[in-house]
């Protein structure tokens, strides 16, 4: 069996892009932040300066999320390219907001990102409609 996908899967390869792009830009705040709190590696959290630990908390949520997103966004992605390279790119925006508010040093600030969830619920519902209109349930 051959899976064939639309032109448009390539909107869905943008998002993946603009996901990694999201990624390193958090990882390089990670490292822009250990260098001015003067956290040494392996150190992963600092005891003397708790806005480093917002820059790598932020980070690290999003590496907790990205594994599921991904096969979210493949998997919905596959037969809805369009819907689902805007979802990625809601949560990619999402992640982006979340982690500057969490940058703040009130880890409160971060729920302005919340609207990342938005993203990656509608790509999870997307990806069930995909399965039940695959196996002719509707």
């Amino acid at each position: 069996m051959a899976i064939q996908v639309a032109p448009e899967f390539g909107y869905v390869v943008f998002s993946l892009v603009a996901t990694f792009v999201t990624y390193m830009y958090l990882g390089v705040n990670v490292g822009k932040a250990r260098k001015k709190y003067g956290v040494k590696y392996p150190t992963m959290y600092s005891d003397k300066d708790q806005i480093f630990n917002c820059y790598q908390r932020a980070h690290q949520n999003m590496l907790e999320q990205l594994p599921l997103f991904l096969v979210f966004l493949l998997v919905a992605g596959v037969q809805f390219p369009v819907p689902s390279a805007i979802c990625g790119l809601v949560w990619n925006a999402g992640r982006i907001v979340y982690a500057h508010g969490y940058y703040t040093g009130d880890p409160a600030k971060r729920i302005w990102g919340g609207f990342s969830n938005m993203g990656h619920v509608a790509l999870i519902c997307i990806a069930i409609y995909g399965a039940v209109r695959q196996l002719n349930w509707v």
